[in-house]
């Protein structure tokens, strides 16, 4: 029994690491941009699909086809921002809501006829073998998954505090207006704040492609609305928070699917998210703003 529980929690971390690098690029547009963009999670898609057309169609070695992949998704994110996006950072947040709705469908819809809607099988490129540690097995994708989320959070830490371009997202967050008036771009600013995020949308792409080797054009609509949630429960804004809600939504999930029901489980995490913000709007890592009306 104790064995199982931890089999599951490992499972938890896993599925949550990944949510965690989706929500990773949630927080960053929002807190940097002021931006909700719901076509993040078919990122994740357009990066699995690229990852099997460089290494199933272009023979591309594997770390050639990462790179592949993740450039793809970073210019893609820079092209959603600069033509769905930029025109509309003034607009209501209605108008937002219903254009990133529409770059999703746009998203979904050429991916269907492009390589149709019948799943396409996809092996795994990560081949490290499984661990056992106390008679509970490790497998290498899981491994794998954890370092590179952990890696990833490390980096954008690093990033955001200790940089030129760092400072600047962190100015333009606090104040657009007064980070333009002492001469930060903040075109350019947004611009980086969507190929980082779209850039980590790729790498949860990639492992989220290894770990269920199946692709097909609506992959990334469940992991990406998952990863929302995963971004708010932790404070949508916060770093660490996204690392946090990304873990707790997987470790509930993998739970509920053990111990509960499988077809409950989406309706326990979602319940989850409603009594948190019921108790903590902000999140568990958020900070509430007090707005001038």
């Amino acid at each position: 029994m104790f064995n199982n529980i931890l089999e599951q929690l490992i499972n938890g971390l896993r599925t949550g690491s990944i949510y965690a690098l989706i929500a990773l690029g949630y927080t960053m547009v929002y807190g940097i941009a002021k931006m909700i963009n719901f076509a993040h999670g078919d990122i994740i898609m357009v990066g699995a699909y690229a990852l099997y057309v460089a290494i199933v169609l272009l023979h591309l070695p594997v770390i050639p086809a990462i790179i592949f992949t993740c450039v793809v998704c970073s210019v893609l994110g820079i092209l959603i921002e600069r033509i769905a996006y930029k025109p509309l950072r003034n607009a209501p947040r209605l108008a937002v809501l219903i254009t990133a709705i529409g770059v999703s469908y746009f998203l979904q819809s050429a991916s269907l006829l492009i390589f149709k809607a019948t799943p396409i099988p996809f092996q795994s490129i990560i081949n490290i073998q499984s661990i056992n540690i106390g008679g509970v097995t490790i497998s290498g994708i899981t491994i794998v998954t954890l370092v590179v989320t952990t890696i990833s959070m490390i980096a954008l830490t690093l990033f955001i505090n200790k940089t030129k371009a760092g400072s600047a997202m962190r100015a333009v967050s606090e104040d657009m207006g007064a980070a333009q008036l002492v001469g930060i771009n903040v075109n350019r600013t947004i611009t980086l704040t969507f190929a980082i995020g779209s850039f980590l949308a790729a790498v949860a792409g990639i492992l989220y492609i290894c770990q269920y080797q199946s692709l097909k054009p609506t992959m990334g609509a469940l992991p990406g609305i998952k990863a929302f949630v995963a971004a708010v429960l932790g404070g949508i804004g916060s770093i660490p928070g996204a690392m946090l809600g990304g873990i707790i939504l997987g470790i509930i999930e993998s739970l509920s699917k053990a111990f509960i029901s499988t077809e409950l489980s989406d309706a326990i995490v979602f319940s989850v998210l409603v009594i948190v913000l019921l108790v903590k709007p902000s999140g568990f890592l958020g900070k509430k703003k007090n707005e001038k009306v």
